[in-house]
This record gives structure tokens, sequence and C-alpha cells, in this order.
């Protein structure tokens, strides 16, 4: 019978029909597997994103903080702490608010109003606030209100007042009623009495603004509490903002948010089944320790999207497959063929990339033989990483190109030649006040890294920031060391042109204190090394400024504007003693805790550095310094090349030689009785609810319990 015209009639189309069957059976099972991985890995992508970004910005609240409580002093003028409250506001992503608030009622802020930064001043016995503008370092008031506003009145002054640094919970900001947290701490005086409350607020709207862009058609986010409370949203921008009531799910309107806040369950992957439809939500918590950097916070991102948007393209496929078998059998035969054939490359590849994805992301946390364990700091370039030996017990530091830097093709070459050079600069260089490096590399990413011993100590800027002007003994020592490692690299014809405080670290290493490290060599140049760029127009001046023919020799600007000599300002040929300039104002810094001009806008700080002469140091001072030292730092702030020291080596030596009376000594023992005292800042924990814990510097251990405990002062600013 199968033999017959009829049978070969009837079962090859049967055959062919179960056969196309089948494979579309089977392509509809596989591209709906491969829709749902992708689509799980694009929404974990996604809320990985946003918790990135929030733990960025909220990373800022420390730093900030710290420069609030130096302004956190009634006997400083008004003027010039609002001033520099508007400082402190500019390039700060998601911070709305920084304020500092005195138990007199007195309330000094500056906040972010669209693109404009103002600052405020208001007295609650008056009932009064004025608002100013900061027009190139002047304050001009802008309008006067009356005002019912009384800091000492608010949450964050409450929960500041109770002894330590804490966080809000979100709230609506007493005008805009935006949706914001706060990070607060008190300011005690010497007789522990609070002397203000400082504060950082951070605008929700403005930290999640990202979730807007969905990571698939018709997706949708949210960011909310544990309790419900929507913080940010797509949706919530188009619901107008009422009191201090924060938004609930159900105020959104939507079936998916609704389906998920009456089904709480663990963070992760899961489905909703909602009166719409079928949704796929994936909710990720924001919070924790990410990067070295404690989030605390307990908040979640969720991220939805319609499953009939993920099941499209099945959809098609099984409509096509239909349309061609009916077609034509035998094509449809040869289409089912291919089709199996490209299904199972297809699952091949994406084993492939899973594998690969993988092994990636098991290398990501390892460079060489070195594991990444904590961030250490970031800049423009860079990113420097506390890592550990994988075989030897040692810990050592890497500086590695920031992966955005890398993804953007401008100046990717300077960058990494930039970086090359740098490495090659510090492995040549001998000086124990050098920073020692170990290794170089570039990963299989292509990211390039290079290995360098860890310093214990802080730089010369938190130094004065954190403990005032340092005793002239003291800053001898230290700029010797630095002069140490300057005549090295003089010597080899390399200028660093970027001397400043934060390139110059204080450390301790075994039973050694004061040792002086000389960092950061990435734009250093060759003396002979002919200027790449156009010339440099000169500041408008009544009056010359250097008489050399090298005037015209001008080139690319590179430095930092409170640190540069007028000849490097100006992109003229340079030599040693452009570094030497750079030390002075250094050395001037560390003295008197200001910076040789006060700070203002860049063209007018360049040009204060090209044709003011140099303050009076001792003016400046509060604390004896020997008349030697002013004159050699003096020296160093000459205008004219010429009238400064001749080399690193002989300033190095002219600062070993100025005698020092006993009493103004800085001697072994005062020290290492600093070092002693001296603690590094240590990140908060994150405690659980209910529970205590103490952190004991002295011993690096933790103690933790819901019993009460007694804090006991073990040092300088520590508890």
């Amino acid at each position: 019978m199968l033999a017959s015209p009829l049978g070969v009639l009837l079962t090859i189309p049967l055959l062919v029909i179960a056969v196309g069957l089948a494979i579309i059976l089977l392509g509809r099972s596989t591209t709906r597997d491969a829709s749902l991985s992708m689509a799980r890995h694009q929404l974990a992508e996604q809320a990985n994103a946003v918790q990135n970004d929030v733990a960025f910005a909220l990373d800022q609240a420390d730093p900030l903080l710290g420069r609030l409580r130096v302004l956190a002093d009634r006997t400083r003028s008004t003027d010039e702490v609002l001033v520099r409250l508007h400082d402190l506001m500019i390039g700060r992503p998601g911070v709305a608010f920084v304020s500092i608030s005195f138990p007199d009622g007195t309330f000094r802020g500056a906040q972010l109003t669209g693109t404009k930064i103002e600052v405020q001043e208001s007295h609650a016995e008056t009932g009064t606030v004025t608002w100013f503008e900061v027009d190139d370092d002047l304050i001009v008031p802008k309008r006067s209100e009356h005002t019912h506003y009384d800091p000492r009145t608010r949450a964050f002054y409450q929960l500041a007042a109770q002894g330590s640094r804490a966080w809000t919970a979100p709230y609506t900001f007493f005008k805009s009623h935006e949706t914001g947290i706060t990070c607060t701490e008190p300011v005690f005086d010497a007789s522990k009495a609070l002397a203000a409350v400082i504060t950082v607020d951070f605008d929700v709207g403005a930290l999640s603004a990202f979730i807007a862009r969905p990571a698939l058609d018709q997706a949708r986010s949210a960011v909310y509490t544990r309790d419900g409370a929507i913080l940010a949203s797509p949706l919530a921008t188009k619901l107008p903002i009422t009191g201090d009531k924060l938004l609930q799910g159900a105020d959104l309107h939507d079936p998916a948010i609704d389906a998920l806040f009456a089904a709480p369950g663990p963070t992760g992957m899961r489905e909703l089944a909602t009166r719409d439809g079928t949704y796929l939500a994936s909710v990720a918590a924001i919070g924790g320790k990410r990067a070295g950097v404690l989030v605390p916070l307990d908040w979640y991102v969720a991220t939805v999207v319609p499953a009939r948007t993920l099941l499209g393209p099945t959809h098609r496929l099984e409509r096509g497959g239909v349309i061609a078998s009916a077609g034509a059998l035998a094509i449809a035969v040869m289409l089912g063929l291919v089709l199996a054939w490209n299904v199972v490359r297809m699952r091949r590849q994406v084993a492939t990339a899973r594998s690969a994805a993988r092994s990636a992301e098991a290398r990501a946390r390892e460079l060489g033989s070195y594991r990444l364990v904590a961030r250490l700091g970031a800049g423009g370039m860079g990113e420097v990483w506390r890592a550990e030996h994988r075989l030897l017990a040692r810990e050592a530091a890497i500086k590695l190109i920031r992966a955005e830097v890398l993804q953007s093709p401008d100046g990717i070459e300077e960058v990494r030649e930039r970086f090359r050079r740098e490495a090659q600069v510090l492995a040549s260089m001998k000086s124990r006040h050098t920073i020692d490096i170990f290794d170089y590399g570039v990963t299989e990413a292509g990211v390039f890294y290079y290995v360098m011993e860890l310093l214990d100590g802080l730089d010369l800027e938190s130094l004065v920031v954190r403990y005032g002007p340092q005793p002239a003994a003291r800053v001898i020592q230290l700029l010797s060391q630095a002069c140490a490692s300057l005549a090295e690299a003089h010597d080899a014809n390399l200028l660093h042109r970027d001397i400043k405080p934060p390139n110059l670290f204080a450390c301790r290493a075994a039973d050694e204190v004061d040792i002086c490290k000389l960092l950061d060599f990435g734009i250093v140049q060759r003396f002979d090394e002919a200027p790449a760029s156009p010339p440099l127009r000169p500041l408008r001046s009544s009056k010359p400024i250097i008489e050399t023919p090298k005037l015209t020799q001008v080139g690319a600007m590179l430095g930092t504007p409170g640190f540069m000599a007028p000849e490097q300002i100006l992109g003229m040929q340079l030599d040693g003693r452009a570094d030497l300039y750079a030390l002075g104002c250094v050395a001037f810094w560390m003295l008197t805790g200001q910076e040789v001009f006060a700070r203002a806008a860049e063209q007018k700080l360049l040009h204060k550095h090209i044709y003011d002469p140099a303050p009076s140091l001792s003016a400046a001072m509060t604390t004896w310094c020997p008349p030697e030292l002013e004159a050699l730092i003096t020296s160093c702030l000459e205008k004219d090349p010429a009238g400064r020291p001749t080399s690193a080596r002989v300033l190095g030596t002219a600062l070993r030689r100025i005698e020092i009376p006993a009493e103004y000594a800085w001697t072994p023992q005062r020290a290492f009785a600093w070092w002693r005292d001296y603690r590094a800042p240590v990140p908060a924990p994150n405690v659980p609810s209910g529970e205590v814990q103490v952190i004991m510097p002295g011993k690096n251990t933790v103690q933790s319990g819901t019993t009460p405990f007694e804090v006991t002062r073990v040092g300088p600013g520590e508890s």
C-alpha cells in the first residue's frame, strides 16, 4: 500500500506535515527560551545599573560632609560660607541641597533649582530668609521672604542631635515637595556641646532619572521602599504632587505594579498575572555594600514587561511556518531542514556566548595574579583599587583605566599612551620617595593596569583639611623628601607638571613614619619635548611678565590651576623649576591652610599666578616659621624661573640646613605620637535593625549584639 501511488501521495504529505509541525514546535520552544533569557539578562542589567548609579551618587555624602564640617564654624563670615556652599554643589549629580543649621535657628544652605544654584540664609528667631546668587565669588542678594521654617523642628535636625551620622527615611522636601533622602551629621564643639547640624539632601527623582529608559519595548520601572512608597517612576511625573504624602503603588494605576505589590516576594525574576495579561518582573534591592561603598537604603527597583512583547517573535514564527508549509510541501521540507540547522547553530552560539560571559565575569575581578578587593578612589581617567595577590600574602594598589574612558573613541590612544608612559616612568624611578611599581599589563578585555605599593597614610590635602596647618619643622621634612623624588626625575629630564597636595602622600611603613611619596606621573613630560599645540594667547596685562624669546613657543596647558607656574600656564618650554614653583604653592598650603591665591574663576586665578606678587607667608601664618624657610618658599614662587632655586636637589639641601629650635622641632617622638593617634577613616558597617556594632580601630575588630555598649574616646576624633 505504501508503494502504491495513493500510498505515496498520502504518506509523503503526511510525513512532510509531521516534520514541519515538529520543526515549528521546536522553533517555538527554542525562540521562547531565547526571548525569555534575553529579557532576563536585559532586565537584570538595568537593575544593576540603577544600583551602581545610586551607590555612586550617595558616595558623595562622605566627602561633602567633611567639607561642611570645616564650614560649620560661626567665626567664618557669612559671605565666605555661602560661596563655599555654592562651590560644593557644582558637578554633584543627584545632590539637591547642602546645609548648615545652628542651635540658635540660623540656617545656611545651597540648593539646585533647575540648572541654577542658589544660596540662602534664614533666621528662625526673626522669621526671615534671604536668597543670594554667587557671581564670580561675590554674594549678590536677590530677594527676602518671611518664613516659618525652623531647622530645629525638622526630622533631620532631631535625628542628628542624637549624636551620630544618620540617614533619614524618604520624605518630601519642605518647599518643592520632591521626594528625597538626607544624610545628616552633628558637629560638636570642644566642650562636646552641639555646635551645628550639617546635611546633604539627595533628590530621589534625579538619582533615578535613568529608569525612564526602558530596557525593552513597553517595559517600565519603579523605585520603591519596602512599605510600598513610590520614590521614582516615569508614570509618577504625570501625577500632581500634593502635600507631604509619598506616592503609593495604587496611585500609579498600573496593573503590573498593583500585582507586584499585591504578592510581595524575594528579589529576582518572577511572573505576574494581571487582568490585562501576564508580565515578567525583575526586582533588585538597592542597598548593602557595593564596590566598597555602603548604601544605607531599604529600596527596591522593579522593571516589568508584558509577556506578549517577549513572545511576539514566537507567534510570528508560527504563522510563517504554517503559510510556508501550505504553499509548497517540498520547499517546506527544505526550509524545515535549514530552520532546524539554524536553530542548532543559534543554540550553540548562545551557549558559547554564555560561557564566554561567565569566564569574563570571573576574570573581571582578577588582573594577572591579583584580585580586586575594594575601590580606593577614582579620577578623570583611572581608578585605584585595593588588591590582594592570589598566592602571596601581600596587599597592593592597582591603577587601571576606567571602562567608560575606554568606550569613548575620542582621545583613547592619547589616554593609553599617557597611562603607558606613567607606568614606564614610575618603573624607572629608584627613589624611595616615589611610589614603587610592581607590575604592568593589559587584560584580555583590553584594560590597561599597573600594580603599585599600597600606602598607609593620607595625602597632604587631606592632612591639612583634617588637622589644619602643619608645623614648619614637619613641613621641612616632608618637602625635602619630595625634593629627593623630583631630583631623580629632573636628572632623567622628566618634568612632573602636576605637583599639588593630593599628589604628595604622607605615610608610614614598619617602624618609619612621616615618609613622603610622590604620586601620579600621568602628564609627565621631557624637558626637550616640544610644545604640541598652537600658541596660547597671553592674558591681558599692562606690563610684560617674563622677558624671554621662548614666550612665543607656547603649547598645551596641562596641570592644576592653583599650582601652576606662569611659564606652564603660558605653554612655554619648561624645566624643573616649574615643578619647584608648584612645590612652593604646596608649602604655602601646608603652612597656612590656604592656597597662594584665593579661589576664583579659572581665568582670574591663572592671571594672578602670572602677574600678581605672592602674598606674605608670615602674615598668613598663625604659628612660628623660620625666616630661612619663608625666604626659600618666596624664591620658589618667583615669576621668573631664574629667581628660583636652580634644582630640586639644591632646594632639598637648603631645606635640610635650616636650624630648628628645640621647642619647635618635629622630633621622632612627636612624629610617632601623631601616627599612633592617627586612624584611617573606617566605613560604617551594615548594621541590622535592633543590633549595635562597635568598631574598635585600635584592634581592627567589630563587636556586635543587642546589649548596649559603653562608648569611650580612644583618640583624636575617634569614639
